[in-house]
Order: C-alpha cells, then structure tokens, then sequence
C-alpha cells in the first residue's frame, strides 16, 4: 500500500473500486463531486493492472491510495481477506467522511465490511440489481444484497432495482433512484473518443485499428463471455456458435476481446485458434480491450453477444442490441425495453437468433430504437448532489 500521493486538509468522500468495470462507472462521479465541491479521494483496490492505468489516465484520474495485492491463490475467501485488511488501514489513515462503491465485486463487499467496521457511511452505487439465484452470476449476486445490508445511501438505477431494494426491508428515504453511471461513462467516452481520433492520436490498438480499416460496411458483432458460470461447455459453446456464424454469413465480422483467465482464454483459442483462413480472416481474437476500443466497437456493431453487466448497459447506450449470454440477468430492464435479448450458450439457439436478426433488418432496428432504460447521462450529477446536501446536514 502506498501513502497518499496527495494531502487533503478535508475530510474526503473516498472512492474505493479496483476493476475495469468500477473504475469506468465510478470515472464520471469523482468528476461530479468534484464539480459539486466535496472532497475526493481514490482508492485503486487492485485487482486490474495496466488495464487500470490505461482508464485512470484516459479519463484523468490519480488514485491517492493503492492497494497492492499479492495473491498466493485463486480462493476469494484469499482475496477478500487481503482486501479487507488493507482497506481497513488505507480508511484508518484517509478518515473518510463516506466510502463509496460501485456493484458487485469483491472490492465492493470487502470496502463495505471495511468502512461498516469504521462506523463510516457508506454509499452503494448501483444498487438494487438482482437475479433472485445465488449462483448465477456468482459471487456477485451476493456481493450486493450483502452490500445493501450495511450501506447508508443505495443510488439505484432503475424503479424496478429501487423495488427491490424496498422488498428487502431498506428505508424508502435511503433508495435514490438516480439512473446508470454506465450511461454517463459511456457517453461521455464516445465524445472523448472522437475527439482523439479527429485529432489523429493513435488511440487503438492494432487490432482494432486494422478492424477499423477492414470493415467496410459489412456487419461486425462484438462478443465477450467470461462469467465463472460459463466456464468451460457455456463458453465453448458460444465459441462454436461464432464458428458457425461467420460459416453461414460470409460477409460477418466477429470480434471477440479473450479474457485473459486460462479457463476462459484456452477454451476460446481452442475452438477458434484452427479455422480455415476464409473464416479466420473475419474474426479478430485479440486481448481484453481498453474502454475506448471496446466502445468503438460496440458503436460499430449491428449486434453484441455478451455475459457481461456493463455491457449490457454500454449497448442500451449506444443503441447497440444486445444478445445476453446467460439464463439470468439483474439488468431485466435491457430485456423489458427491447434493446435486449437472453439467449443462454446453447450454440444452436445462438446461431438461430442471430441469423433471423441479420435477416431482419427492421427487426434490428426496432432494437436499437429502444429507449434506453438506465438513464440520460446526468446521473453523477444526481448523486453528488444527493451526497452533498446529506453530508453539509451531517457536518
């Protein structure tokens, strides 16, 4: 752990989050408190590396605190525990007037225990998501009732989270419903991203610069799977439907950024590592993408198959229809509005709907014309302000 790198007389509101997914949702609130006039603070809880650095200097942030995790296995009981430990020390230090997290993670139950150990309020920011099944996904459901039983503000994104929230027994004064910082980060990442690329900065990676190049006009589908339930036959699954895809639509395009979890990785190179070169040469299998690459693609695809939250809310933000790959999802809303769709790993049921969409360019349409459930984009503005009020009372 690394002292401050930045002295602060006030008493912070501490940001505390460590993955790619947090550091994007939370990006546009540390600028909203800061534009509201509250002290803030970060606290990079490490789970992401250089992924992380690239994010923190896209959007302009200096973590002052640094969580270093030095892992000697993969159990999360292991990573909650240094989590946690190291935590409690960086918020002893900081004296936080408020710890705020983000979801679902494992940094966002371990910040919890931390700041609810310190008797320090604690602010959840999106709240209220649920599936109603433990396992799926896994750990996170979990990850945030638990989170919801110690926080003090729950910053809920949609009527139906905040519903949930009031079922479990939380306070109606304590739910504000505030939209998604997904859409905000999302938004507001596209304009920043256009901007560079007007300017000529190479803000791509090769992979994708060379996607950019090559595509031409034909459809491109962004595909990422990773969650712990689709490991292994879910995710070979999906693999094969991708093969099955680009050997029927020989004018599709596929992008598929591989996590880089061997149990995700090695199953994925396996199934696609081997195709003949006509398939091959339209599918780009490249690393886990940073977040102005990966919004460059969803902005250019017709379709995104995914198992991944965020980007089920990035999709409904740039209008981009979404093919959920999973039998469960906390974000229901996507799917009520029409932007989205479950479909599972079943390759059969994939290729099916995803043939029948590319058929049906008016069925697409409808999907990208779906208004988006999570919010308009002012929603750290809303926070921030609900957080100023709240704590100039305290003070």
């Amino acid at each position: 752990m690394l002292a401050p790198t930045r002295p602060d007389a006030a008493r912070p509101v501490l940001i505390s989050v460590g993955t790619r997914p947090e550091i994007i949702k939370m990006a546009p609130l540390y600028d909203a408190l800061r534009a509201a006039g509250l002290p803030v603070a970060w606290v990079h809880t490490g789970q992401h590396g250089d992924m992380a650095e690239t994010l923190y200097e896209f959007f302009g942030i200096a973590p002052a605190y640094r969580v270093t995790l030095e892992r000697r296995n993969g159990r999360l009981a292991h990573l909650n525990s240094l989590l946690l430990e190291q935590l409690t020390e960086v918020f002893e230090s900081a004296q936080p007037q408020a710890v705020l997290v983000h979801g679902d993670t494992t940094s966002t139950w371990a910040s919890a225990q931390a700041a609810f150990y310190l008797d320090v309020p604690i602010g959840h920011v999106e709240a209220g998501l649920r599936t109603f099944n433990a396992r799926e996904p896994f750990p996170e459901e979990k990850n945030r009732e638990l989170t919801a039983r110690l926080a003090h503000w729950h910053f809920s994104p949609t009527p139906g989270a905040a519903a949930n929230l009031r079922a479990e027994g939380i306070a109606t004064a304590q739910i504000h419903m505030v939209g998604n910082t997904a859409v905000d980060a999302a938004l507001g990442g596209c304009d920043r991203l256009g901007a560079l690329l007007d300017q000529g900065r190479p803000v791509l990676p090769p992979d994708i610069d060379g996607l950019r190049t090559q595509l031409g006009g034909r459809p491109l589908v962004t595909v990422t799977a990773h969650r712990r339930e689709n490991w292994g036959d879910g995710i070979r699954d999906v693999a094969r439907a991708v093969a099955q895809l680009l050997a029927q639509h020989p004018e599709l395009m596929v992008v598929w950024p591989v996590h880089g979890n061997p149990a995700v990785a090695d199953t994925v190179r396996g199934e696609l590592g081997q195709l003949p070169p006509p398939l091959a040469s339209r599918l780009t299998l490249c690393p886990p993408l940073d977040y102005p690459a990966l919004l460059w693609c969803l902005r250019h695809s017709v379709l995104a198959l995914t198992d991944s939250g965020g980007i089920q809310e990035e999709g409904a933000a740039l209008s981009t229809p979404v093919l959920v790959l999973r039998n469960t999802t906390e974000r229901p809303e996507l799917i009520e509005a029409g932007a989205g769709e479950l479909v599972g790993t079943d390759t059969a049921r994939i290729v099916a709907r995803v043939g029948q969409l590319l058929a049906k360019p008016a069925a697409l349409q409808r999907m990208r014309d779906a208004v988006n459930p999570f919010g308009d984009g002012r929603t750290a503005a809303r926070i921030a302000e609900v957080l100023r009020q709240d704590l100039a009372v305290a003070a």
